[in-house]
């Protein structure tokens, strides 16, 4: 079996070169359903009973086969000062000593340097970019609250007495949202007054109107309310997701060098004719991840921070820490890229596509991608080929559906061709990815 040599991943970005005029979108034509190929300075807070993290204890050796809890309490009603509450605390570490990584629009991201001896959220920034405050918080299984301090050492879970929508709405405006949209306790064994930990969404997701149309087709108004076109010097160069009122996720490769001025980038979010443009929205920052390497296309992921918020727009909901989607489940791609390889130009009709997750194990076999896949990314698509995001797409959904929500899963990132058998389109897997994500919508937060 000969080895494949390693090369640079062609990725799924635009189908023009950025530093040569795009060509025309073709004139509008009613395409048919079987088309497939289709992509977080703390507030002063009123006093209330102080919020609680548990640590559970494993049992030591000679000990019954237990766990024993250990409550930490910060702040109180009595006594000297009162502590901000805990998970405040813990979210302003990362904004308030995380500086901007850009020094002037368009400029090369700065250099990210920590001390030896630098420690990881204890409110006192040591690295000169301040990452390490940040991902202090993220959200566990049903959406809990788990904050990490230098006292903890580990993520633990925050106890819901004393908790309100107003310590809520303020949490999450840190977090890069507008306020909170759910909050309330999750019933644990833990030490916890009312052994109640707090539940916490932030914002209304991955609910949309519109009812599923199965097969690779145009998609119809309102199903993707949260896909974005982004438009370099008013054309179409790839797509992008709508995942808090004033942040897009797309893919870093979609930003080569000489493109990275904001003013020259629109976003159109929610719209399914590039003929039928709603209101665009200006981009206020790019934010490429530190460690994208354009060679393997690894950590291929950009944030986008938008001038406004797009408030009325429903965005997809961010997996939770530790959720996974098993190998075969059926997910959706949408997008405008191109129809058929080799095309000249994207498509003017929003397109989407189930496509199905392979495990990645079977995407790194020599008979596939041979070891090109890397821990931060994940294979969807159909081996036997015909069903694929494809160029114009890339920086796009891929979505999956838990629990009545659609949850971005991961972002277009490169294939090899368009619906070819054994080479399945190659997406940046947003779960490897989430504390990057929430560490960088906390330091650009509106």
């Amino acid at each position: 079996m000969e080895h494949r040599q390693a090369e640079s991943p062609p990725s799924y970005d635009s189908v023009v070169n950025h530093n040569t005029p795009p060509p025309s979108y073709p004139s509008l034509q009613a395409l048919s359903a079987n088309q497939v190929q289709p992509y977080y300075i703390p507030q002063p807070i009123h006093q209330t009973p102080a919020p609680c993290v548990v640590q559970t204890i494993p049992a030591q050796r000679g000990q019954a086969p237990s766990h024993r809890n250990k409550r930490y309490c910060y702040g109180g009603s009595s006594g000297t000062a009162v502590i901000v509450v805990l998970v405040v605390i813990a979210v302003w570490m990362g904004v308030r000593y995380g500086p901007s990584l850009w020094a002037l629009a368009g400029k090369e991201t700065e250099t990210d340097t920590c001390p030896p001896l630098s420690v990881s959220c204890d409110g006192k920034r040591d690295c000169s970019q301040g990452s390490d405050e940040s991902g202090c918080v993220r959200f566990g299984t049903a959406n809990e609250l788990q904050v990490m301090t230098s006292k903890t050492k580990s993520f633990l879970p925050v106890c819901a007495q004393g908790w309100d929508k107003n310590i809520a709405d303020q949490t999450c405006q840190q977090l890069g949202f507008r306020q909170s949209y759910v909050v309330g306790g999750v019933n644990t064994s833990t030490s916890c007054p009312g052994q109640q930990t707090v539940s916490l969404q932030c914002s209304k997701c991955g609910k949309p109107p519109g009812s599923r149309i199965i097969g690779g087709s145009v998609a119809a108004a309102d199903e993707w309310p949260w896909q974005a076109s982004l438009h370099f010097q008013g054309s179409h160069s790839c797509g992008g997701t709508l995942v808090a009122p004033d942040f897009i996720i797309t893919a870093a490769h979609c930003f080569p060098k000489g493109t990275q001025l904001p003013s020259n980038w629109k976003v159109y979010i929610g719209l399914v004719s590039q003929h039928q443009l709603p209101s665009p929205y200006n981009v206020q920052q790019i934010i490429l991840h530190e460690n994208y390497d354009p060679g393997t296309k690894n950590n291929d992921i950009a944030l986008l921070k938008l001038s406004k918020p797009a408030s009325k727009i429903l965005p997809v909901c961010l997996p939770v820490f530790g959720q996974t989607f098993p190998a075969a489940k059926q997910c959706w791609t949408t997008g405008f890229g191109v129809t058929k390889e080799g095309a000249d130009s994207s498509s003017t009709l929003l397109m989407e596509v189930a496509v199905n997750l392979i495990d990645s194990a079977v995407c790194n076999s020599y008979t596939v991608y041979g070891e090109r896949i890397t821990e931060n990314m994940l294979c969807a698509g159909d081996l036997k080929g015909g069903r694929d995001s494809c160029q114009g797409d890339s920086g796009g959904p891929l979505v999956c559906k838990l629990d009545d929500k659609w949850y971005l899963s991961g972002v277009t990132s490169w294939g090899d061709g368009c619906g070819k058998s054994n080479r399945p389109g190659v997406y940046s897997d947003v779960g490897k990815l989430l504390m990057w994500i929430h560490g960088k919508m906390q330091q650009k937060r509106p």
